[in-house]
């Protein structure tokens, strides 16, 4: 608490995080009351409430039911975010136009008139009838926002944005951390003594977080990410939150002149171009929440023209980049001190584990080298600094998805510990070192034998 204004706050250190607070001296009245969920609370013992798993609802949308865990949960509310123009509201008028074929939907805008949403509607749509369930408003009042719901008695409800809706009763504007934090906390009440399922769109900040204070997403239940490169076709929806579900899930849709297209098979489009036998490609096999990936990374060696080599790295970790370097030129004895290194994962994809290390370290090898990686081949392990190879998790789930896309020859860490047997059609060759898997993988003359999985 303070007199006046500050812009940092000398607690968290936070900026423009400071709000104002008019505090009025009358007694609480029923209107100034605390709300809560359904009216009247009584505590039961936890033996006497009931366990039944409710039915969740049906998502046409095989990619978005997949991220929030099988369906939408009745009185559940999902915060969407997003860089603008990624999709957020391209995704939702998707979903909201599919869900009106068996449920009723109220879809709130604040940014976007009726017209020009059903413009947008006409154009996903193509030439079918647009449903008659899907009911449209333009509005920021929150208020006036709730009086609808009670007349419409939607089962879903999608507000576009939360930093564009606003209270009445509260001096500051849309979109302060003060509005934001009392229309999420209004709406959730909503959703959780209705039972109607909230939506609701969040704009992001340059950093890339949701804008407006961190309570937001701890209101909601489920918090979804729509990444992506604007200049590229893919979209990923990732789950970085969900109450009713495994987090880290991911769904891939390809933006296309209809809108987003669901890709059923994500490692098959992203190695659809992939030119066979170029020196510097190598595949790997990341894991996105329970689905394993194939990606192609591309390595690219080049001496520099400058006193200090350059390293760039457009979808791994640039630390990770830096850490493989060095390994492959204190362990490999690859001369990249006066190499300027570029490291990128096609597709745009943001590629986080460390389970690609090994692809990545091949690529930037077999560019310095000028040889081709095994076309048939797929590389799969962590890298240490000493330069040995590690095991990932869920060793066995990749495997099947590489020999499922016709790839004959894996390179995976020696495995030390007992484990579940690999699959069978597909030549496993198991390495120790990075040294040993260079020598694997870029057809050197000491190559160690691979063999068949048991």
């Amino acid at each position: 608490m303070a007199a006046s204004y500050m812009g940092k706050c000398p607690q968290c250190g936070s900026f423009n995080s400071m709000v104002e607070e008019v505090v009025h001296d009358e007694p609480v009245t029923k209107s100034t009351a605390v709300r809560g969920l359904t009216g009247r609370s009584t505590p039961r013992s936890i033996g006497d409430v009931s366990s039944d798993a409710e039915d969740r609802i049906r998502v046409p949308m095989e990619e978005f039911a997949r991220v929030l865990g099988g369906g939408i949960v009745p009185g559940s509310i999902v915060l969407v975010g997003g860089d603008p123009g990624i999709g957020k509201s391209t995704l939702m008028l998707q979903m909201a136009m599919e869900m009106a074929a068996q449920k009723r939907v109220l879809y709130v805008s604040g940014e976007e008139s009726e017209r020009q949403i059903k413009m947008r509607a006409l154009r996903l749509n193509g030439k079918q009838e647009l449903p008659k369930n899907l009911l449209l408003v333009t509005e920021t009042n929150l208020e006036i926002i709730l009086n609808h719901v009670n007349e419409v008695k939607p089962d879903l409800l999608i507000v576009d944005s939360i930093q564009t809706t606003y209270f009445s009763n509260m001096d500051s504007s849309a979109g302060s951390v003060s509005q934001v934090r009392e229309c999420s906390s209004q709406l959730r009440e909503l959703a959780k003594s209705s039972g109607i399922s909230v939506f609701i769109i969040g704009h992001v900040t340059k950093e890339g977080t949701i804008a407006g204070p961190r309570v937001l997403e701890h209101v909601v239940d489920t918090v979804l990410y729509l990444e992506g490169d604007r200049f590229q076709a893919y979209r990923l929806l990732r789950s970085v939150k969900n109450r009713f579900g495994a987090t880290s899930e991911v769904g891939v849709f390809e933006m296309r002149e209809g809108g987003l297209v669901e890709v059923a098979n994500p490692s098959e489009a992203f190695l659809a171009e992939r030119m066979i036998n170029a020196a510097g490609s190598a595949i790997a096999v990341t894991m996105e929440g329970t689905r394993p990936i194939l990606v192609e990374i591309q390595g690219l060696t080049s001496p520099t023209q400058f006193g200090n080599a350059r390293r760039t790295a457009n979808g791994v970790d640039f630390n990770r980049l830096l850490l493989i370097a060095a390994v492959l030129t204190r362990r490999a004895g690859l001369k990249l001190a006066e190499q300027d290194i570029f490291a990128n994962v096609v597709g745009g994809l943001q590629i986080d584990e460390p389970a690609a290390d090994m692809a990545v370290a091949v690529a930037i090898a077999s560019s310095w080298r000028d040889i081709p990686v095994k076309a048939d081949a797929v590389l799969i392990g962590e890298i240490g600094l000493a330069g040995e190879l590690r095991m990932p998790g869920q060793m066995p789930a990749r495997l099947r998805e590489a020999q499922k896309l016709g790839f004959k020859i894996a390179i995976v860490p020696k495995a030390l510990r007992k484990a579940e047997p690999y699959p069978n059609g597909i030549e496993i060759i198991e390495v120790r070192s990075i040294h040993d898997a260079l020598n694997a993988a870029l057809k050197m003359p000491d190559a160690p034998k691979g063999r068949k999985a048991e």
